[in-house]
């Protein structure tokens, strides 16, 4: 354990790490300030605060780090503005030249529901979690876990990222623990292979939305709107959304074993399924009314390169970058969501290890970081390259099985899926 108390000398960044076998994604954003502060502090309130860090190796080059620092708790009604603190991190580095095992993504028994990050670690028989992406949430939709952008799983592409500016993503590569962060975009489509119809693909594994003026229509071939056309794989849900539209399940080869004028059926090991609403649902008859099509789906960074999507590549989502090359690149806003909050962060540094941090708050015991503040953490433990996962009541990290934070909510919330560290090598189908 260490106590620090500020000194004359500033602490030092560390760099970006070469992505090698990945695609390097430039993050693309107006590099701001540098934060600053003592050597092996954080730059978080009064510069005289006392902090405390306890270190735990938990395997070969996997360690385990607690950073309290402010010693007194806040007064219930300064936790969005006090400088005294206290602020509670925990930070897990990996450091892939020493470590023997892997990180990677999770989602659980199925990418449509949430599962609690502790009940993710351990039914993977991982040493250590926390959780990841953004997702849809609401407990009253049937399917609460959709992720709000990128999901990659093993080489599966499960979800898209979307078009928001704001998505950031982190990709990792299990067999050689090399990650990266930047923005993803992505395109797909489906061509009849006799006829050449092809079909722009818009979302992987999200219910369509039937358009507003043509809800009454239990038909969807007779409305006038553009509606959606969504990609289905067995990984989503039990059965497929239900309602009206039009759907057909494809074989592994890409051939029509079934087509139906209405929505939801049961996928078999292999197949996927084309669903459509809207006038689309014509569209997408034209495209599969000669038995077979052939798919594409294709990952771009924003400098137009194809990322290659094969067995072991993992990926989540977040909202916003934090820092890039050293720099802190987080934009300006405004509202809740900059405003202090517990915080889920991922990153890397220049000699290649991998950082997972949570940042406890909305409590007198550990009050939060605002996205600045965020950034600021970020860079002072060494993450050159930095993104904001999905906060709020979801920040938690588990270690062992349990919590080693406290989530701000009365219970640790069940989330989308979650990145976690398993202490061995990776094997397709772990």
């Amino acid at each position: 354990m260490t106590v620090s108390t500020p000194d004359l000398s500033r602490f030092r960044r560390a760099g970006v790490i070469a992505a090698a076998t990945l695609a390097a994604v430039a993050l693309g954003v107006v590099p701001g300030a540098r934060a600053e502060a003592a050597a092996g502090t954080l730059p978080l309130g009064d510069g005289e605060l006392t902090e405390v860090r306890t270190d735990r190796a938990l395997a070969d080059g996997v360690t385990l780090t607690r950073i309290v620092r402010g010693t007194e708790p806040a007064p219930a009604d300064q936790v969005n503005i006090t400088t005294r603190g206290p602020w509670v991190v925990n930070v897990l580095t990996i450091d892939p030249s020493k470590a023997r095992g892997h990180l990677q993504a999770t989602y659980g028994p199925k990418l449509s529901q949430v599962e609690k990050t502790t009940d993710l670690v351990r039914a993977s028989g991982a040493l250590a979690g926390v959780n990841a992406s953004f997702f849809t949430f609401t407990a009253s939709q049937l399917y609460p876990g959709d992720p709000v952008g990128l999901g990659l799983f093993g080489g599966k592409l499960l979800s898209e990222p979307t078009t928001d500016p704001a998505e950031v993503n982190f990709v990792v590569d299990a067999n050689s623990n090399r990650a990266m962060t930047g923005k993803l975009t992505w395109s797909g489509s489906v061509r009849n292979r006799q006829t050449d119809a092809t079909l722009p693909l818009e979302f992987i594994n999200h219910p369509p939305v039937v358009p507003g003026g043509c809800a009454t229509l239990a038909d969807q071939t007779q409305c006038t709107l553009p509606g959606d056309v969504v990609e289905f794989t067995p990984e989503f849900a039990a059965a497929t959304p239900a309602g009206a539209g039009t759907e057909v399940v494809l074989d592994r080869l890409g051939c029509v074993v079934r087509t139906s004028t209405t929505r939801g059926t049961t996928l078999a090991t292999g197949q996927t399924s084309l669903q459509a609403t809207g006038r689309d649902t014509v569209a997408l008859l034209n495209a599969t009314g000669q038995g077979c099509v052939s798919q594409t789906s294709t990952l771009t960074d924003q400098n137009g390169e194809e990322l290659p999507v094969r067995p072991g590549l993992f990926g989540v989502n977040g909202r916003y970058p934090l820092t890039a090359d050293g720099q802190i690149v987080v934009p300006a806003g405004s509202g809740s969501f900059f405003d202090r909050n517990p915080r889920t962060i991922a990153g890397t540094t220049r000699d290649g290890k991998i950082v997972l941090a949570t940042i406890d708050g909305r409590q007198t015991t550990s009050v939060g970081t605002t996205m600045d503040e965020t950034a600021a953490v970020a860079q002072a433990l060494g993450m050159d390259d930095a993104i904001n996962l999905d906060g709020g009541g979801s920040t938690a990290m588990s270690v062992e099985g349990a919590l080693v934070n406290r989530p701000s909510g009365s219970t640790e919330r069940a989330v989308g899926d979650a990145l976690i560290y398993v202490d061995g090598p990776y094997r397709s189908g772990n």
